[in-house]
């Protein structure tokens, strides 16, 4: 959808949300975006993962009544499942809507659960990025974790991005060092994601996820030794390109 917020395209909306946010901390983008600076209807996507606690925690402290929009691809850990039903239920946030693929696609392209050895991005495309298309219709701005130390490819995130001309995206953590995260969760006493200490710092889905060694980036347990960095969820206009999907792969 095209929003036109005094006659502004997103792009421009965008340049100037930055530009007033450039020194709030992520509360303050929170706080600004969900008060009425970010247009329309608003939702966060959270993994439920090792630092997915931070941004919950900010977000129960202004709106539990947020949605929160949780992809199940269901390949997660069975840690992040209960991990995940714990932290909703000790932040109280109440609308927290699981987002699962298509059974329909599931039967059809990857019936035996094993598309992600022949074809992990074609695997991501089924169990994310799809489902995750449909759960945003509807919304206009939606809200992420995501920061700048992770990887080479988030190094220049912004607070506000263009997602595709169609809605605009919002990293209140886009500055934030480890430190930041891990200062913030022993101030607050927020519980810890279980697989935390057995070295996974980014968590995904459990065929396609390994511990981190020291010196690595914090994703580099994410689809190891595959040249594979990002699921494809927050890439617009053709910048991952994916092999179709099709039936038969899992045959």
């Amino acid at each position: 959808m095209q929003h036109e917020t005094n006659f502004l395209t997103i792009k421009e909306q965008v340049a100037g949300l930055n530009q007033q946010a450039m020194n709030f901390d992520p509360v303050g983008i929170l706080d600004f975006a969900l008060r009425g600076a970010a247009p329309g209807r608003i939702a966060l996507v959270s993994s439920f993962g090792t630092e997915s606690i931070v941004l919950l925690h900010m977000i129960s402290q202004i709106d539990r009544s947020l949605p929160i929009l949780f992809i199940d691809t269901q390949m997660l850990f069975k840690e992040t499942l209960a991990y995940q039903a714990d932290v909703a239920r000790l932040m109280g946030l109440t609308d927290v809507r699981h987002i699962r693929p298509d059974p329909l696609d599931i039967s059809e392209i990857d019936p035996n659960g094993v598309l992600n050895q022949f074809n992990k991005d074609a695997c991501c495309e089924l169990r994310k990025t799809r489902p995750l298309q449909r759960a945003l219709r509807g919304f206009d701005t939606w809200i992420t974790g995501r920061k700048r130390f992770q990887s080479r490819v988030r190094a220049k995130l912004d607070f506000f991005e263009n997602d595709g001309d169609q809605r605009i995206k919002v990293n209140p953590l886009a500055h934030w060092q480890p430190e930041d995260l891990r200062d913030y969760i022993a101030e607050h006493h927020l519980p810890k994601h279980p697989l935390l200490k057995q070295g996974f710092s980014s968590i995904g889905c459990a065929p396609c996820t390994s511990p981190v060694k020291d010196g690595e980036d914090a994703r580099a347990g994410r689809w190891r030794d595959s040249g594979k960095t990002e699921c494809g969820i927050h890439f617009a206009n053709g910048e991952v390109l994916r092999q179709p999907l099709s039936k038969g792969h899992s045959s």
